[in-house]
């Protein structure tokens, strides 16, 4: 008989992020594996858009999918992807009837929100310290990470890696016909992203910008930086092509906890230049993948040395197959419900 994980997350399609293309990755290799995999998402539900963030869509029902899927099945694991509203109904649900329950730290919320509203990281931070306290464990994507969230008091904390798509993301298949180099950013365009850095890069030698992606400040950025190519949202074969024709890939967040897009621009043959912040520090092997300074642009004429093939040789040790299986590795599976007792409430107390 085929376990069964149930994941709700408030993050899925069509929103495009690392959160949604990791779901994606990780489903797909755990039904691949052998396991059933139930999602609970926004999709078909009422919703109401993230103020300052139209394309991220939070859902005001479901609960009684949540109730109903997990009283269904009952020796699942339950795994809350988000902190969303839908995860806050899986959490209250799964505490009430008291089965265990993990989650996943994808996104730096508190500093996400101190970017858009005068509220204290202290209180961001114990907000999400309840919401993940209260789980059997919290999977985390770098040691760097952990370590950050252990000083705030988050417990239970386990690493979970990540993988890249070499097939998709691969070595242009034609050499790009450019002389001068091209510096590219892939993600979302949002004031957290810290994208300013990187358009406002100085350097001692002629190139050009890319960015590929969308999001709230796209349209003032376009505006701001008319010399700057805007490709907006490409997909598959067209988005792979596209950042494989590029010579360094600039990461400029600070608070990323993982940064995907890292691996996905190494496997392209890109070197990647950063700030030593999480996420980065855990990925990049200076002068092997990438370089990593508190000066983007001396981490960018640093990393305009590192060859294409070891940095498609380095994603090439990131797989989704590993990283799914550490995953279901850190899952809750229930002990078989007693015969005799009557639902799933009484299973759990």
């Amino acid at each position: 008989m085929k376990q069964t994980i149930v994941i709700v997350s408030d993050a899925w399609e069509p929103q495009v992020n690392g959160v949604v293309r990791t779901l994606r990755s990780t489903i797909a290799e755990l039904e691949a594996a052998g396991y059933q995999v139930v999602l609970i998402t926004p999709q078909g539900k009422r919703v109401f858009s993230l103020p300052s963030y139209p394309e991220i869509k939070l859902s005001i029902t479901g609960f009684g999918e949540i109730r109903q899927t997990l009283k269904r099945y009952p020796q699942a694991a339950v795994h809350i992807a988000t902190e969303g509203t839908l995860g806050l109904m899986a959490r209250a649900w799964c505490s009430f009837v008291r089965r265990p329950f993990t989650t996943s730290y994808h996104t730096q919320y508190p500093e996400y929100i101190a970017e858009r509203l005068p509220v204290p990281l202290g209180l961001s931070y114990a907000l999400l310290r309840w919401f993940h306290n209260g789980s059997a464990r919290t999977l985390v994507a770098t040691e760097s990470m952990r370590a950050q969230l252990r000083e705030h008091g988050f417990k239970n904390l386990v690493h979970w890696g990540r993988g890249v798509d070499t097939e998709q993301f691969k070595l242009p298949t034609a050499l790009p016909d450019a002389q001068t180099p091209i510096l590219v950013y892939m993600g979302r365009v949002a004031p957290e992203k810290n994208i300013k850095d990187f358009l406002e890069l100085e350097l001692p030698f002629a190139h050009r910008k890319w960015v590929i992606g969308d999001g709230p400040v796209k349209a003032a950025l376009q505006g701001q930086f008319p010399e700057v190519t805007f490709f907006g949202y490409l997909h598959g074969e067209a988005l792979s092509q596209q950042l494989a024709k590029a010579d360094v890939f600039v990461f400029p967040s600070k608070t990323d906890t993982f940064g995907l897009v890292i691996l996905e621009a190494n496997a392209c043959g890109l070197p990647v230049a950063a700030y030593p912040f999480a996420g980065p520090v855990d990925l990049i092997l200076p002068g092997v993948n990438g370089e990593l300074s508190h000066r983007l642009d001396k981490a960018v004429m640093r990393a305009m040395q590192i060859g294409k093939s070891q940095c498609r040789a380095y994603a090439q040790n990131f797989s989704w197959q590993k990283s799914s299986a550490d995953f279901a590795k850190h899952m809750c599976f229930p002990c078989p419900v007693v015969e005799g007792q009557a639902n799933v409430e009484t299973a759990y107390k």
